[in-house]
């Protein structure tokens, strides 16, 4: 592997990220050297994604590309990993050009991952696997079983991206607010958020991926008095409506969802909700879905997404009845999406005139564009500043909000912060 020229084409969430982080770091330790430009690779790898049927699409459209370039480029070999090639490994490996097919790296490895996110931040993934069987997700058949990671591991990973210069660590799991239950006898996420605030370099502290049915009063005493950890919580719903939460295996309701949210609010009256949604789950009727869009209105969620139902073999919702047609999917997603840009535009009319603290994401034609505490990277809007002053890539600055849209603002530069 000594000077081998690696490219590596990672798809998918946050999660299989870091599983590309490590095998950059398992590599480089081989060493390989690493280059963008697929046409100059020796080696392409695809990390691939295997979460819905349109995730599964993209990685064999990326094989197809990568075993392209073994006749347009200098590849010698491909090979395919991730959760798609846990799945599919033997159609993989029955594709002309595909070399080998291999399990996702080893975990334990943590200390060799190099970052692929910009400097500031980074994804810092507390557990493995899960073992919340909803009816219609693989990820249990793919990934296995919760496994929470030990807790000097993750202070030690931790302390090594800050001294890389993160600012911001995001937290991720299946499920963040079961960390610990496996070790520890116990929910512990409000312990490690108190750890992983104490170490030196670290300004923001964000959770993705909690289930509203196990957050808990000392989770939220700790990011309520905690001022590094971000008033932002992401609460993967689903859906809110009984009889479909029941048969997605859920165990939330709509009742407990809204006693949680009014929950969370109370301890934070400042924080930040975002969530996801599925529609056209089968057996969803209209009555069903025009009390999920009502549930939506009332609740107004910060941030939303919203995926149309995917079918996956092998999971329980696929032998349900009640399938619904694909067009009556994606107009329900589109009206849910439609819905919520006119929360989202009413909700940020508030911010007009405030001055937030943002950080610095990047430059592009004459404006820096950043986030505040309310923006996760990647699935959240943006904040605009005109270059009126040069800023720097991971700088945290003030800026006053001067117009704001469906999901971005524009602001103004006010002045640097610590």
């Amino acid at each position: 592997m000594k000077d081998t020229k690696v490219a590596l084409i990672s798809l998918g969430c946050d999660k299989n990220t870091v599983d590309s982080e490590i095998l950059l770091g398992q590599l480089a330790r081989q060493g390989a050297v690493f280059t963008p430009e697929l046409e100059l690779a020796d080696v392409i790898i695809i990390n691939t994604c295997g979460f819905l049927q349109e995730a599964v699409a993209e990685s064999r459209e990326e094989i197809a590309r990568a075993v392209a370039y073994k006749t347009a480029g200098s590849c010698q070999k491909v090979i395919v990993t991730g959760c798609a090639a846990m799945r599919y490994k033997a159609e993989f490996l029955a594709i002309p050009g595909v070399d080998e097919v291999l399990a996702q790296p080893d975990f334990a490895l943590y200390d060799l991952r190099i970052p692929s996110t910009p400097r500031h931040y980074a994804y810092l993934r507390i557990a493995e696997g899960c073992d919340k069987n909803c009816t219609y997700c693989t990820i249990p058949q793919i990934r296995g079983s919760y496994r929470s990671r030990e807790l000097d591991g993750l202070l030690n990973e931790a302390r090594r991206l800050a001294s890389l210069g993160v600012r911001e660590l995001i937290l991720v799991a299946q499920d963040t607010t079961l960390y610990g239950t496996d070790l520890y006898g116990g929910q512990k996420l409000h312990e490690l958020l108190a750890e992983l605030s104490q170490i030196d370099g670290v300004k923001w502290l964000r959770l993705l991926y909690c289930y509203p049915e196990h957050i808990y009063p000392e989770m939220l005493a700790e990011m309520a008095q905690n001022p590094k950890v971000l008033p932002y919580i992401d609460l993967p719903i689903q859906h809110s409506v009984d009889k479909i939460l029941r048969t997605m295996g859920r165990k939330s309701s709509e009742e407990m969802l809204r006693a949680k949210i009014d929950e969370i609010r109370a301890a934070m009256p400042e924080v930040v909700l975002r969530t996801t949604l599925i529609t056209g789950f089968p057996g969803e009727n209209k009555k069903d879905f025009q009390a999920l869009c009502n549930f939506i209105e009332d609740i107004r969620f910060d941030n939303l997404g919203v995926f149309a139902y995917s079918r996956e073999e092998g999971t329980p919702a696929d032998k349900l009845d009640g399938h619904l047609p694909e067009k009556t999917k994606a107009a329900r997603r589109d009206r849910l999406m439609q819905l919520q840009q006119r929360i989202s535009a009413e909700n940020l009319a508030f911010k007009a005139g405030s001055i937030l603290e943002v950080v610095v994401e990047g430059f592009e034609d004459g404006v820096y564009f950043a986030r505040s505490y309310a923006l996760a990277p990647d699935i959240d809007g943006l904040i605009f500043i005109p270059a009126d002053k040069p800023l720097k890539i991971g700088d945290f600055v003030h800026v006053r909000i001067i117009e704001t849209y469906e999901y971005d603002m524009l602001g103004e530069y006010y002045e640097s912060a610590k």
